[in-house]
């Protein structure tokens, strides 16, 4: 994002106050300190659509019985030797849209599905680094929960029915 996006953010609304607040006061701050990476999406008319954030992650799996569920659920159809590989783990290497906002203008027309699209294209084809998964931290709201399994995205836990976030995940 350069300044002009940053200026031009002030009169981006998604309608989810919570996320409006970090577009508006403190996502350049968390970008400056390396935290994560920002993006925006514009119309011809430079009207911004759409803002998303990027940071490093990793699916931690901890209790055996959550990673044989995870572990089938990846279907893995290769050698049992991969498959022991991957249960020998704890975490796997992931990228986490930390947020993810579509203007209120311009919501359900397809674009967040677009934007988790890209994403996952990217980091299916990176070869910096591992990266075997794309993680959110969804609001635990109807929309926002539906939204994401519509998107390919599983679950990574039950415990966190009642939270305000639900931790889920995107096999790449």
């Amino acid at each position: 994002m350069t300044d002009t996006d940053y200026m031009n953010m002030s009169a981006f609304s998604c309608g989810v106050e919570l996320l409006d607040k970090f577009f508006h006061y403190e996502i350049k701050e968390c970008v400056n300190h390396h935290y994560l990476s920002a993006y925006c999406a514009f119309l011809d008319s430079k009207e911004i659509v759409a803002v998303f954030t990027l940071m490093n992650d990793a699916l931690m799996i901890v209790s055996h019985t959550e990673k044989e569920d995870f572990i089938d659920d990846m279907r893995l159809d290769t050698s049992s030797d991969i498959v022991d590989f991957f249960k020998r783990q704890s975490s796997y290497p992931a990228i986490n849209i930390g947020h993810l906002g579509i203007s209120v203008n311009h919501q359900r027309n397809g674009i967040g599905s677009a934007i988790i699209d890209l994403v996952a294209d990217t980091f299916s084809n990176y070869s910096q680094a591992g990266c075997q998964f794309i993680t959110v931290d969804a609001l635990n709201n109807e929309k926002a929960i539906l939204f994401y399994l519509n998107n390919q995205f599983n679950f990574q836990t039950n415990r966190d029915h009642y939270s305000p976030t639900r931790r889920m995940y995107r096999i790449l």
